[in-house]
């Protein structure tokens, strides 16, 4: 839930990257804070705390400022949850106060279960917390599509967009930087636009 300061007129809000382990989570935010353009420099600084095999073990947080909406000053902070299963608990402290996900999955033909896997888990871990997909703003994006094995993208559609409504979805290369922004540009978008539907007072 985006955090509302009438006194400083500053929005808060929370995007959360999803995925299997290794899948391009934190490849995505460390393209997007080395490429990001913000307004005095405003991007905050990337954290990582990682395990010796280079993978997240908490999270990473990047600040990001965009122009005011409604005469408020708007945050973005994004994180990534870790894709081992074993720090489940974790994923569902990253995932407390949530407005909006990216999940990223790989597109590797041999992790199409895991891409499923980790999908239930988000809506289950969301459920824990009394969330719904339903209700979260959300997009996909099919990391890893230079990769020869890549599955298509209708077999990725069939596995991980085939609800009642569709989302959004990207294919990528996030380590050259393909499809990274393309998928947060369409997030931000998403969730600025249930801002400003919002009941919250505007600021002249």
């Amino acid at each position: 839930m985006a955090i509302i300061n009438q006194a400083t007129r500053e929005l808060q809000v929370k995007i959360v990257y999803y995925g299997p382990a290794m899948g391009g989570k934190t490849t995505n935010l460390v393209q997007v804070h080395d490429h990001v353009q913000t307004a005095a420099g405003n991007k905050g600084k990337l954290v990582s705390l990682a395990t010796n095999s280079d993978r997240t073990l908490f999270f990473d947080f990047l600040p990001l400022e965009a122009p005011a909406i409604k005469g408020y000053r708007v945050k973005f902070q994004l994180y990534t949850v870790p894709g081992q299963v074993i720090y489940n608990t974790t994923r569902q402290l990253v995932l407390r106060g949530v407005d909006g996900i990216v999940f990223v999955a790989d597109s590797q033909y041999e992790k199409m279960a895991e891409n499923v896997e980790s999908f239930v888990n988000l809506e289950e871990n969301l459920k824990t917390l009394k969330l719904s997909l339903d209700d979260i703003p959300y997009v996909l994006q099919y990391n890893k599509r230079d990769l020869p094995n890549a599955a298509p993208i209708e077999y990725m559609e069939f596995l991980l967009n085939n609800r009642d409504v569709l989302v959004p979805s990207f294919p990528a290369v996030a380590n050259r930087c393909e499809g990274v922004f393309e998928t947060l540009n369409m997030i931000t978008r998403m969730l600025l636009s249930k801002f400003v539907k919002s009941d919250v007072p505007q600021y002249a």
